[in-house]
């Protein structure tokens, strides 16, 4: 059912009421009502109070005039039911304004990019070693301990994207295996290992793939490897020619997932 506009002018109101701010009020209190569908909160902006205060005694003095034979019956029931509808919405947008919850703080954007400059060779077969970062490019919210190099920390509780790349190499001609996977404060995250095989001394690859994880502030990451055989490691390589330094490993960290 379609709701007819009250429509009432300054000079109409002014019969009712004596204060500006109250017709003022009166002004935004109609427009509200007539639009309360399409309005969103941020655009009410008269004051609830001084809203619900004029309604009240618009209410009063409209009753007033009708039984003093002032103003039509048909005047004063529009009136009636614009008020209603006012103070029904004025009480909506309290009630709404009162329960909004609070707007959360924005998430820092964490971001780390970590490399190797040097091989990274396991002493014994089939031992679990971390892989250590002597170089740091980017550290904001994601940082290298100073001490234990291997380790990486975040500052914020959130899921991170850990995306590594590994020069491989084998130095004899038999086959070799090499296992990488992540390991959280010391714990490894299960369901995480990859293995890779290096058919002889004549073949290098890259290792290079991600993983998602959930870190809470203080958390730390590890990059770990285990080989079946000393000869497989992670390789750096000197400048060449027009070729760049190729790094053992790189490390990049981001929480903008």
């Amino acid at each position: 059912m379609a709701i007819r506009r009250l429509g009432l002018t300054r000079d109409q109101l002014a019969k009712f009421l004596v204060e500006h701010e109250q017709i003022r009020q009166f002004e935004l209190l109609f427009s509200a009502v007539d639009e309360i569908q399409t309005t969103s909160l941020d655009a009410v902006t008269f004051d609830v109070g001084a809203a619900l205060a004029g309604v009240n005694k618009l209410a009063g003095v409209v009753a007033q005039l009708a039984q003093d034979g002032a103003i039509e019956a048909s005047t004063a029931l529009s009136v009636a039911q614009a008020a209603e509808r006012a103070l029904n919405a004025v009480s909506d947008l309290a009630m709404v304004g009162a329960t909004l919850p609070p707007v959360p703080p924005l998430k820092r954007k964490g971001l780390g990019t970590f490399s190797s400059n040097v091989d990274q060779v396991a002493l014994l077969p089939n031992v679990a070693y971390p892989v250590d970062f002597d170089t740091v490019d980017v550290e904001r919210g994601v940082w290298r301990d100073s001490v234990n190099t291997s380790r990486i920390y975040v500052a914020d509780g959130a899921f991170y994207n850990f995306q590594f790349s590994a020069q491989l190499d084998n130095t004899d001609p038999n086959a070799h295996i090499m296992w990488i996977w992540p390991r959280v404060s010391g714990v490894n995250v299960p369901d995480s290992a990859s293995q890779v095989r290096i058919q002889g001394n004549n073949a290098e690859l890259v290792a290079a793939w991600n993983w998602v994880l959930e870190l809470k502030p203080g958390d730390y990451f590890e990059l770990m490897y285990a080989v079946n055989d000393v000869a497989i490691r992670m390789e750096h390589f000197a400048a060449a020619g027009v070729v760049p330094e190729i790094p053992s490993v790189i490390l990049t960290v981001t929480n903008d997932i």
